[in-house]
């Protein structure tokens, strides 16, 4: 492969699930953070760049949940009302699967959406030469309007990423490693590279350098790069999952992740939106920048432009 302000009674609603320790579901306002539209989750591993520590009850645990499984919801409460497998395909190759999930509360006004993705072992632009593994490095998730939402995540799967950082926010914003040529260098942060983007301008699906880098190379960019603005109607995470990366890693699946909002006891069947699920590679190494466009589940009486 080139190869917060919420509510009195929004904090009521939710209050079985607001974190009290660092595990947890956390609170992703609608008007973003502080300057930026990212809050950190997973600190380690460079954003995929080197090896993460997964997370445990004890360690490396912000925004990490710990259900019995994919199919236990990560708040107590919810039962699963819907799980569909869709294809993600880009230029008439399916490069994988997301498994696309709802769980809602027995009051039927609280529901959580899930979705991970699964690589495939596929060469997805056979034009060039060598072997084009597709690597998801943020899943955004539409429809959620101004409503004070929260986020998270779960990892089954051994080889499974882990999120980074989670924003209110439509941009993905890449991030690179200084080079990718030694352990000692996966470790630092490109030039101008920023773990928390600012929020000023940008508000395209993708926001970085759009040519690839070897190895060796020294990886830079400019300020302006690493913005996304706030978008209250779109969650994004940033994660490192694709079937073989540059950098040697094999996250074959992404993390769970999950979006704790407000829904309604209407079928989930009429909940499906065209475009609720975008899975971004975002040029990490080598690699070139791509969107994926999903149909996905989303809150009822939801628009996702």
């Amino acid at each position: 492969m080139k190869n917060v302000m919420i509510s009195l009674a929004v904090i009521g609603a939710f209050s079985l699930s607001m974190p009290v320790m660092a595990t947890g579901l956390v609170a992703i306002p609608a008007t973003g953070f502080s300057g930026t539209a990212y809050t950190l989750c997973n600190t380690t591993g460079n954003f995929g760049s080197s090896t993460p520590t997964q997370p445990t009850t004890g360690a490396n645990n912000t925004c990490a949940v710990f259900p019995a499984n994919e199919a236990t919801s990560p708040v107590s409460g919810y039962t699963l009302i819907a799980a569909t497998n869709r294809n993600a395909v880009i230029g008439g190759v399916t490069v994988g699967t997301v498994s696309d999930r709802v769980w809602r509360n027995a009051a039927q006004t609280s529901c959580i959406f899930g979705a991970r993705f699964t690589a495939a072992n596929v060469d997805w632009d056979s034009t060039t030469a060598g072997t084009q593994y597709f690597e998801v490095n943020d899943i955004a998730r539409g429809g959620f309007g101004s409503a004070s939402v929260n986020a998270g995540y779960y990892i089954q799967a051994a080889n499974a990423s882990p999120v980074y950082r989670i924003g209110r926010t439509f941009t993905s914003v890449q991030h690179r490693a200084l080079k990718y040529d030694t352990a000692a260098n996966k470790l630092l942060v490109g030039t101008n590279y920023l773990d928390l983007p600012t929020a000023n301008t940008v508000n395209t699906a993708l926001s970085g350098e759009a040519t690839g880098i070897g190895p060796t190379v020294a990886a830079s960019t400019s300020t302006a790069t690493q913005d996304a603005v706030v978008n209250s109607n779109w969650i994004d995470f940033t994660l490192d999952s694709g079937f073989q990366d540059d950098d040697g890693g094999t996250n074959i699946n992404s993390a769970m992740t999950y979006v704790e909002a407000a829904c309604n006891s209407t079928a989930v069947s009429g909940w499906v939106k065209t475009g609720a699920i975008r899975l971004r590679q975002t040029g990490q190494e080598n690699t070139t920048m791509q969107e994926i466009s999903i149909d996905g589940y989303a809150p009822p009486g939801s628009t996702v432009p």
